[in-house]
């Protein structure tokens, strides 16, 4: 029998909380629970989980206090946080801190369930082949271990990276980066600015002046294109 993938659930609404874990448990799914950010930090830090679904605010330490912790010691935990739907704040700092997307509350129950199988569904990308990234800029990046010198990445920005690497012949829109990169399936009608979030945060990694870019391009009506070296 396949072992059960493990979800952490921090939310402190108690109706919320209890109906998410009987969602995922109904969809076999191994669920945990935190009701507030002091306990949600300590299970999201001890590493136990292949996925955490994080709300923005808790009482005790807030939801962006706890990615930003989780990222500090594991660049690869998956995190989807939950914020208000009018707070478009909110979504830009939870993704500028790594987490791997969101979801607005209100939410329909069967796309937060689709949304977090397809996080922790692998996006197909070959990683093997393409151990360093060469940029046109001449920064290297280090896909295995996640880094450029000094500058780290998330395996969410690795694996977008890696995949535009591998289309660096053509720009790739937005649609295509989602079910690429974060496995979403075409007919999901997901709102979400995940994907122009991420990629200005790599820019602001890999680019001597992110405002104007040259190793991550928009192409205008197309999508966008990694620029490496020799081309």
């Amino acid at each position: 029998m396949a072992q059960k993938a493990r979800l952490l659930i921090v939310e402190d609404e108690a109706a919320i909380r209890s109906g998410l874990v009987d969602v995922f448990v109904y969809h076999g799914y191994e669920v945990k629970t935190a009701d507030n950010g002091d306990d949600g930090l300590r299970q999201s830090l001890s590493g136990k989980y292949d996925l955490i679904l994080l709300d923005v605010m808790l009482p005790g330490v807030d939801g962006f206090e706890i990615c930003n912790r989780i990222r500090q010691q594991d660049r690869q935990q998956p995190v989807i946080m939950l914020t208000a739907k009018s707070n478009d704040e909110d979504i830009v700092q939870g993704l500028t801190l790594g987490a791997d997307d969101y979801v607005a509350k209100p939410f329909s129950v069967t796309q937060l369930v689709l949304r977090v199988q397809a996080v922790l569904r692998r996006s197909g990308i070959d990683e093997q082949s393409t151990r360093e990234i060469q940029l046109s800029n001449g920064l290297v990046i280090d896909s295995q271990n996640l880094c450029a010198g000094d500058t780290v990445f998330t395996r969410r920005e690795m694996d977008l990276l890696l995949y535009l690497a591998q289309q660096s012949d053509r720009p790739v829109a937005r649609e295509e980066l989602l079910a690429r990169v974060w496995g979403y399936a075409n007919h999901m009608e997901i709102e979400t600015r995940t994907v122009d979030i991420h990629i200005a945060k790599l820019r602001r990694k890999i680019e001597a002046d992110p405002a104007n870019p040259q190793a991550i391009v928009t192409v205008r009506g197309a999508g966008y294109r990694l620029m490496l070296a020799g081309q």
